[in-house]
């Protein structure tokens, strides 16, 4: 292979997600030279998977909703989410405090939100969910990153850190087929290279062994930034900790139409306007479809008595009301929601829903039928249902005979679903300026981590705390970064 090329910046970035992009944005305002070098093909990285929600307080959108509300108490009913259970308290402080710039600075990139939504222990509505879909994010982030010409690698993998007398002097990068590449900087490097849910070496060497072989819902969450970090001497914090396995539907093979919308700001703004004015049932058809393509079932289907079964016709059981809790698929493995004509015909309306967005709308049978034909499968008898799913009908109807759900038809499937693992959540040591730290506690000169990566320990329950987190750290980190450059440029 021809010797490595060598290009020079004042800070690179490792990834290309809700975090890695507000980095390079921050850093090539502040007159850094900026390279971001993504692995994958496109930008946006685990955001992309997300629900779009951002937890923040003082917004406008609260303002407008009549809804007093401050950091301070956003900090202390965060804190809630799991009391008691290792957090840290400093960086949970910072996350409040700059989520009151978290809605207005990424309405000034483009985006649009539709909230305040409510989410206990959260005393007041705080949660801002993005128009149309979390696709936007990584969109309009990357588009702000080109017009300020912050130069972006994509398809291109960092694999290890350049180290000179104690400090992280940039990193070693290559793109397939191609030969290396060393990026040396004069400021530092970021670390926003998400979360290792996609690592099983990883996840069994922090201590996630009950989850080594459970599939990431973003694929290229491979913890490539956690590695490096460990490389130069740091540690990761709350290591065994995971949100998930959870239970989803598999996704559609084709994009639907809300994913297929360009997310310009001359589309959502009107979008998100209509949403937070037009009557409910003018708005259901568009939410459900986001609905019944992103979630997962709900815990009141199984506690109602729907069947859980696997490829054979099987049932899976365990102590609680949902079979779901403590289920370890194999890898690969599916499942099959089985309900018979009593909950077929009650999952058609409130209470009882298949799937929900939290305070937004509710999906039930009919809507799966209608947006999801693909995983929705009906039928007049138990024999007819076990063909369309390709299990043999004896045994199919000995489950459902034995759960007391064999009386009468039609009988529903929905399926198949697949365990994933959202995210985990253990994050190199950090301090509030997201200087990566080693052991004793020390920074590292010349590293930063923002995301997951840079989680610090922090615990990032309830929902839009892990995108508010990743946008929140990553400004601060490219901040630190590009002032290091110029303090290095200083006489």
């Amino acid at each position: 292979m021809p010797s490595a090329a060598e290009e020079t910046f004042d800070v690179a970035i490792v990834g290309g997600g809700a975090a890695g992009l507000p980095a390079a944005i921050e850093a090539r305002r502040a007159g850094a030279r900026v390279v971001l070098i993504e692995k994958e093909d496109e930008l946006g990285g685990t955001s992309s998977f997300s629900l779009g929600m951002f937890t923040a307080s003082r917004t406008e959108h609260q303002r407008r909703a009549g809804i007093e509300d401050s950091p301070e108490a956003h900090f202390e009913d965060a804190g809630l989410f799991a009391p008691g259970a290792p957090d840290n308290a400093v960086l949970r402080r910072t996350l409040a405090r700059d989520s009151v710039e978290l809605i207005p600075w990424l309405s000034s990139l483009g985006l649009s939100f539709l909230g305040p939504m409510p989410e206990p222990p959260h005393r007041v509505p705080r949660m801002h969910t993005v128009v149309p879909t979390a696709a936007a994010i990584g969109f309009q982030l990357g588009r702000e990153c080109r017009r300020l010409g912050v130069e972006i690698r994509m398809k291109t993998r960092v694999t290890r850190l350049l180290v000179e007398g104690g400090r992280v002097r940039g990193v070693v990068a290559r793109r397939a087929n191609e030969p290396e590449t060393h990026f040396v900087v004069e400021g530092g490097v970021i670390l926003a290279a998400g979360d290792y849910a996609g690592n099983r070496e990883l996840k069994v060497a922090f201590g996630a062994d009950i989850i080594a072989d459970v599939n990431p819902v973003n694929p290229g969450s491979s913890g490539d930034g956690h590695r490096m970090g460990i490389e130069a001497g740091s540690e990761v914090l709350n290591g065994p900790l995971a949100r998930g396995p959870v239970l989803r539907f598999v996704p559609p093979k084709r994009k639907t139409l809300m994913q297929r919308i360009p997310p310009y700001a001359f589309l959502t703004r009107p979008m998100a306007w209509a949403a937070s004015r037009l009557p409910a049932a003018v708005l259901r058809p568009f939410l459900i479809r986001f609905i019944t393509t992103a979630l997962g079932p709900s815990r009141g289907l199984f506690a109602a008595g729907a069947v859980l079964v696997d490829r054979n016709g099987e049932r899976f059981a365990s102590g609680s009301d949902n079979p779901a809790d403590g289920l370890r698929l194999p890898p690969g493995g599916t499942a099959f929601i089985v309900l018979d004509g009593e909950l077929r015909d009650r999952f058609q309306r409130w209470p009882d829903f298949v799937s929900t967005a939290p305070n937004v709308a509710y999906a039930y049978i009919d809507d799966y039928k209608a947006s999801r034909p693909d995983i929705t499968f009906e039928a007049a008898t138990i024999e007819d249902l076990a063909h369309q799913l390709g299990m043999q009908a004896g045994r199919l109807g000995a489950t459902l005979q034995h759960a007391g759900r064999a009386r009468r038809g039609p009988y529903v499937a929905l399926g198949p679903l697949k365990q994933y693992i959202v995210c985990t959540e253990g994050g190199l040591r950090v301090n509030g300026d997201l200087e990566v730290l080693d052991r004793d506690g020390g920074p590292i000169s010349g590293l930063y981590a923002a995301g997951s990566t840079g989680q610090g320990g922090m615990r990032l329950d309830g929902h839009g705390h892990h995108l508010g987190w990743a946008v929140v750290s990553g400004r601060i980190a490219g901040r630190n970064a590009a002032m290091r450059s110029r303090s290095r440029h200083q006489p």
